[in-house]
């Protein structure tokens, strides 16, 4: 077997093998021959079929079979002697040889990464801690969870919510499938588009209202974005709210039996847990965007078109629970590439981080992270047993530990200094 490798991009390799035309005649020869055995021709005795008469009748499909077989046995053994890792499956093609067998293989391989300058990084490391003013606030989220809607004679004002029979149109056609009836909306709580909820102001029980509204230009439906909807609405309810005091039965009810106190340690303590949390999804992003920066690296379109597809599978599986076709998705790739590169690259860097640096996944890590994400739960126990008993499930959670842990390594390495934010800050999704 002789190998050759042609380099047609930086990634792109177009890989020769061939293969002695006597190695070739001797699996025919082997080929026909087990074929005499099997095949029923007219004239011939079993087994007695001549060779250039099994040639002649089946030499095409034989040579084919061949071919995938020699294939198959020096394919890899071909990558292993020039050293090369592909990327996904090669596009392969059978050439004409006089001499023999011959065929190329292109594909894409992995990246040779260097992690010169890591030890060297400058992390800023976000630091926060709960406050007093955090617990009250969170105490009043929990109050206005549990606020108690009642019915009231008078016209609409900020923070009711108002229920509607709603229809809406745009250029003709209507995009609320006729009258929605019994439609609540909580004004001020900002969950239509800009505008709506300013217009039931002033709205009482039985009155109609026509106005037009313009839809925002990244709405989500791509048939009313930035365009002009017409809406009517008829005020069929107005409700305003109370919230319950902080008592023992609203205590109570958040499974503590103790004081005001006791609720108020116990909400700063599920806070701090929180934010711990968050501070090491903020930091991890830190030090994602600083190797992204730091570390530029050619990522194979192989690995992007893939991650492209897992990014778009949410949004196919949606459209498919909705009856939508997929052409009614309206989804370019090239929305997702920027995002689908970065990814690929810093996986590709986290995972030479971890090779170089003999890296090891900590079971016991894998075992807390699972047990963190489901204390949320009803029953935690459950929860655990469920990402146990499958390894795809756990490999989600494993290649997060070990990815968390590469990111640790990074961080010890690191000029790092901390950058003191707020709470809420921290608690933000952004950054």
């Amino acid at each position: 077997m002789q190998v050759s490798v042609e380099k047609t991009s930086e990634l792109s390799r177009k890989m020769t093998v061939s293969v002695p035309e006597e190695m070739f005649q001797e699996k025919m020869a082997a080929r026909l021959k087990s074929l005499a055995s099997e095949v029923k021709i007219d004239g011939f005795r079993p087994g007695k079929v001549p060779q250039h008469v099994l040639k002649k009748m089946y030499g095409e499909r034989v040579r084919g079979e061949i071919a995938g077989d020699l294939i198959g046995a020096t394919y890899y053994k071909a990558l292993q002697e020039q050293d090369l890792r592909p990327t996904g499956h090669p596009h392969i093609q059978p050439e004409n040889d006089s001499v023999g067998f011959k065929y190329t293989a292109e594909f894409e391989v992995y990246p040779e990464i260097s992690l010169e300058g890591v030890e060297q990084m400058e992390v800023s490391r976000p630091v926060s801690s709960v406050q007093d003013a955090d617990v009250d606030g969170m105490i009043e989220k929990l109050r206005q969870h549990n606020k108690i809607w009642t019915s009231v004679e008078r016209s609409a004002q900020e923070h009711d919510r108002v229920t509607l029979n709603l229809s809406g149109n745009c250029e003709g056609e209507s995009f609320t499938d006729g009258k929605a009836e019994g439609f609540q909306v909580e004004i001020g709580a900002k969950q239509m588009i800009p505008g709506f909820e300013d217009n039931l102001i002033g709205l009482a029980v039985g009155v109609n209202k026509v106005f037009d509204l313009p839809f925002p230009e990244n709405y989500g439906d791509e048939k009313l974005s930035g365009k002009v909807g017409q809406f009517e609405v008829e005020v069929t309810n107005i409700e305003e709210s109370v919230s319950p005091d902080i008592d023992d039965e609203f205590i109570k009810a958040y499974g503590i039996d103790g004081s005001t106190d006791a609720f108020r340690a116990d909400v700063r303590a599920n806070l701090e847990s929180e934010l711990e949390q968050a501070l090491l999804g903020k930091l991890k992003m830190v030090v994602m965007n600083t190797l992204y920066e730091k570390i530029p690296t050619a990522v194979p379109n192989t690995l992007v078109d893939q991650e492209i597809e897992n990014m778009m599978k949410p949004y196919i599986e949606t459209a498919k629970r909705q009856g939508m076709q997929l052409d009614e998705l309206k989804l370019p790739r090239d929305r997702f590439e920027e995002s689908a590169r970065r990814r690929v690259a810093l996986g590709l860097i986290l995972s030479e981080v971890v090779s170089q640096n003999n890296i090891h996944l900590d079971d016991d890590k894998v075992r807390s992270t699972v047990e963190v994400m489901a204390k949320n739960y009803e029953q935690p126990e459950d929860v655990v047993t469920w990402h146990y008993e499958d390894d795809k499930r756990l490999d989600k959670v494993r290649q997060m530990v070990l990815e968390n842990q590469a990111i640790d390594w990074l961080v010890a390495q690191a000029k790092v200094s901390d950058e003191i934010i707020s709470f809420s800050d921290a608690m933000s999704k952004q950054g």
